[in-house]
């Protein structure tokens, strides 16, 4: 009596996809079989060695148009399996037809419902005039260098001829549903501060330690600086500020020894709408605050702070919101907190939405015990059948004569 989209999903969800030795051959296999049965070309492009991105296309009547591109990723973060209630990787469905599973938020579930919306209009006969494709990536959960990134500079992304994207968004516990135009900007710096060494039983002076102390002071005053402002505005969410949280330190070889060099990891995500120059000026004054042999280096650096339009004049934008409106979605419209593949995809300066249609459900990606109401996933395919057609109908654009 089980839905057969239901079903699909559950399958996938039993693919073990997870870092750090996700089986994509697996994942690859299932998903071109899927699109064979639909009648969609397949591609696979391998954009390094083990890491495949599948391409499947369902071609439009005038291919010289942009294409509307589907992207989700197919791995998964790990789990701690002793917190679940149900097996992480067995899609066990309670008696409220909740589906447990690794991946049922984050995204197995997407990847689905764009394939499940393609069956459905193919069976009614549809035809657009744009082109869609469908990529599934690996790596996004590892930061997508191996995946994502990689594949926008290859010529085979090129040849998509890609107009607008669609990627993961993240579910809502409201009525609302979540969309998100842009992204914040991950930074991972690492500072380290070198100073005298000693004995133990000593006060001993400019040491590491003392750096450091003025270091991490500095830098989490800002963080409660951010986290004040998100308290004391309503209008204000995740997105818009700029978090930062110490994640690592490093340093000490014995109890009895002062360390002559200490370090300390630092996350910060930054909203599109904070200069990144001046922010990295600031940077540098708390280190140099903090006194002689303080230094610092990113481990991650994204400086792309590009946002996809969401004014009514925008005819990408237009299709989306038209038909959100005509199903009476009620839509919230945010900067991502963390980071997608998205961020790759308007780099290289392709509008791109963020958007998984999961209202009334609780967020759970890389949580404990992730789960997704089987009718919450059904009406995700509904939302994507009337999405594709009037973004693949979009009329053509000025650029494209």
């Amino acid at each position: 009596s089980e839905d057969p989209s239901v079903t699909l999903f559950r399958e996938y969800l039993r693919i073990d996809t997870v870092h750090p030795k996700p089986d994509y051959d697996a994942a690859v296999r299932f998903l071109e079989r899927v699109g064979t049965e639909l009648g969609l070309a397949c591609q696979k492009v391998e954009v390094c060695q083990g890491r495949v991105v599948l391409v499947l296309t369902w071609q439009g009547t005038n291919p010289h148009l942009r294409s509307v591109l589907l992207n989700s990723h197919t791995d998964v973060v790990p789990v701690f399996e002793e917190h679940w209630t149900y097996p992480p990787f067995e899609a066990v469905k309670d008696s409220q037809g909740n589906i447990y599973a690794r991946g049922a938020q984050d995204m197995k579930c997407v990847s689905i419902q764009y394939l499940e919306a393609v069956r459905r209009l193919k069976a009614e006969g549809k035809c657009f005039a744009r082109t869609i494709h469908l990529t599934f990536v690996p790596d996004e959960e590892v930061g997508g260098h191996k995946g994502m990134e990689m594949f926008v500079q290859r010529p085979e992304f090129r040849a998509l001829n890609v107009g607008f994207a669609l990627d993961e968004g993240l579910a809502s516990p409201s009525d609302t549903f979540s969309v998100f135009y842009g992204e914040k900007s991950p930074w991972w710096i690492k500072v380290k501060c070198t100073g005298s060494p000693g004995h133990g039983s000593r006060f001993i002076t400019n040491t590491a330690a003392e750096k450091m102390h003025k270091v991490i002071n500095s830098f989490l005053a800002f963080r409660e600086s951010e986290k004040q402002r998100l308290k004391s505005d309503s209008s204000l969410t995740l997105g818009d500020v700029t978090s930062l949280n110490l994640t690592m330190l490093e340093g000490g070889v014995s109890f009895n020894v002062v360390p002559s060099e200490m370090a300390a990891g630092f996350d910060i995500r930054i909203p599109p709408t904070v200069d990144l120059k001046a922010f990295e000026e600031q940077v540098a004054t708390w280190c140099r605050g903090a006194g002689d042999g303080v230094t610092y280096e990113f481990h991650q650096k994204c400086m792309d702070q590009h946002v996809t339009s969401t004014e009514e004049s925008d005819p990408w934008w237009k299709a989306f919101s038209g038909v959100c409106r005509d199903m009476k979605l009620q839509l919230k419209l945010e900067i991502f907190p963390a980071a997608t593949d998205s961020r790759y995809i308007r780099a290289v300066r392709h509008p791109a939405i963020g958007f998984s249609p999961m209202n009334r459900t609780p967020v759970l990606l890389h949580d404990h015990n992730e789960f997704l109401n089987e009718q919450v996933f059904l009406r995700g395919i509904d939302i994507y059948a009337h999405l594709l057609p009037a973004l693949a109908s979009v009329p053509p654009l000025p650029s494209e004569g």
